[in-house]
């Protein structure tokens, strides 16, 4: 029993969250109705009937305000639909796992639908040369951790999206490090 437990400890597996969290679900709800208040307005105004309790939408012209109104519905909901399929497909998602047992790294995505929605990606455990931290503040932060080839190839581990915070980042890379064997880079 002891052996099953030294092997489970040499195997290490990050989850990637992808298109399923909280602002995603918020957005594609937020979109969506919106949409449907713009082209339900829009159509009010075509048909002259009031389908938007609450609202004086039938009075508008059609030309220009309510063909404007049904435009910008129509593009809202379908905005909506790609936001939640993106979120039933789970795009983005996927796992990190460095098998110490095997000497192999496993990084799997999933994609969009199609031949290529699975990516997955070996790389031995010997190739790596360094675990690389990039640190980018300003308008636009950057935290990602990166596997560092010897071949200088850098490889991104860490999501897209909002960045981690500082101690988060340097947690998950010195941890990383060590359980790999190989030095971490870009941490002062």
């Amino acid at each position: 029993m002891a052996l099953d437990t030294q092997k489970v400890s040499k195997i290490r597996t990050d989850e990637i969250l992808g298109s399923r969290r909280f602002s995603n679900y918020w957005w594609a709800t937020t979109i969506f109705l919106g949409g449907l208040g713009f082209f339900l307005v829009g159509l009010s105004s075509y048909l002259k009937i009031e389908l938007l309790p609450f609202t004086k939408s039938s009075e508008l012209l059609f030309i220009p305000q309510g063909i404007i109104m049904t435009f910008y519905g129509t593009i809202a909901i379908l905005l909506s639909i790609f936001l939640w399929l993106t979120i039933l497909w789970n795009v983005g998602g996927g796992y990190n796992e460095f098998n110490n047992n095997e000497g192999i790294i496993t990084i799997f995505r999933l994609g969009f639908p199609g031949k290529n929605r699975i990516l997955q990606l070996e790389y031995n455990i010997q190739d790596i040369q360094a675990i690389r931290v990039s640190i980018q503040d300003g308008l636009t932060p950057r935290r990602e951790i990166y596997l560092k080839m010897k071949d200088k190839r850098e490889i991104p581990l860490t999501r897209v999206g909002q960045p981690l915070l500082l101690s988060e980042i340097e947690e998950q890379a010195t941890t990383l490090a060590k359980f790999l064997g190989v030095v971490l880079e870009g941490i002062n």
